[in-house]
């Protein structure tokens, strides 16, 4: 069924949109909840609107696409595996709609808690003054993006090794509004940054840390979609998070702080590479979930120069 159309806009009663939801659940099995978010990023529907149409089943409904074209992203969904976030082309995070598409990481919402994290461990600065960032493995911009918009008086390198991430970094960045506070590089981690080493007060990276063998088994929709090189890696995880480690010390300024996201159980192995590297303050943090998935590190403040 169709509601009727005013441009790309189509209304409906509210009875006829749960019954074409459940019907098309029904048919087509997956979860509710990701329809439910289809018809949210797609429909305009946000989820308490949604769940208020079953108090008022003759109340008309408007949405942003008609749900032909919304059953259409479905099935597509659910015949090949594609992230929804792909088929809308956008992925809420925090308080971000950010554009994604083939070739980029959808980020996660535990990533969220990265920010709150780099801005807590900072050396701190009234708006960021004088402060140097980096965001190594930007992917679509999120971290970078968010730390812009937290630190406009400070200055930031964001660098990624795929073109196709940079191209959506970019589009991120125009659409925050803060093209002037960071700029994209390509780069393999430290490589492009290396003008800046001995100056960075404050560095995170999400670098792929998930074990070869795990990649294979992850669900189909991450699997065979996202970028495997933003996801694997290597034999046990840490090939990336050794590099970022290992060049930790020339890089960071004195008292400048490295932040890591790391796999469920890394903590250990990735607090080791940390202070193998010469890193003071080494600590472990948890996620929402009390997983241990974060890490940090100091560089000592002595014997260095800006």
């Amino acid at each position: 069924m169709e509601g009727s159309t005013g441009g790309d806009c189509a209304a409906l009663p509210s009875s006829d949109l749960l019954a074409w939801r459940r019907e098309l659940l029904a048919s087509t099995g997956g979860a509710r909840a990701d329809l439910d978010w289809l018809l949210d990023l797609g429909g305009g529907l946000r989820w308490p609107e949604l769940q208020a149409l079953h108090l008022h089943p003759h109340r008309m409904v408007w949405l942003l696409q008609p749900l032909a074209r919304l059953e259409e992203l479905w099935r597509q969904h659910r015949r090949t595996a594609e992230p929804l976030q792909y088929l809308v082309g956008r992925c809420p995070w925090r308080d971000l709609e950010l554009q994604v598409g083939p070739g980029v990481l959808i980020p996660r919402q535990e990533t969220e808690l990265l920010v709150d994290l780099a801005l807590a461990l900072a050396p701190q600065t009234s708006g960021g003054v004088g402060l140097l960032w980096a965001d190594l493995g930007t992917g679509c911009g999120a971290l970078a993006v968010a730390l812009a918009r937290a630190l406009p008086a400070g200055r930031g390198l964001a660098v990624d090794a795929s073109d196709e991430a940079l191209t959506f970094a970019a589009l991120n960045r125009a659409a925050a509004g803060v093209e002037e506070r960071f700029t994209l590089m390509r780069s393999d981690w430290w490589e492009a940054l290396k003008p800046w080493w001995g100056e960075l007060d404050l560095v995170v990276a999400n670098p792929p840390y998930i074990p070869s063998i795990t990649v294979e088994a992850l669900e189909p929709v991450v699997r065979d979609h996202e970028p495997r090189r933003a996801l694997d890696g290597g034999s046990d995880g840490l090939v990336a998070l050794r590099t970022i480690c290992a060049g930790a010390a020339q890089a960071l300024a004195p008292g400048g702080v490295l932040l890591l996201e790391h796999h469920h159980d890394q903590s250990q192995s990735v607090g080791l590479l940390l202070e193998m590297a010469g890193m003071e303050e080494v600590q472990a943090h948890r996620d929402l979930e009390g997983v241990r998935r974060f890490a940090s590190g100091r560089r000592r403040s002595g014997g260095g120069t800006r």
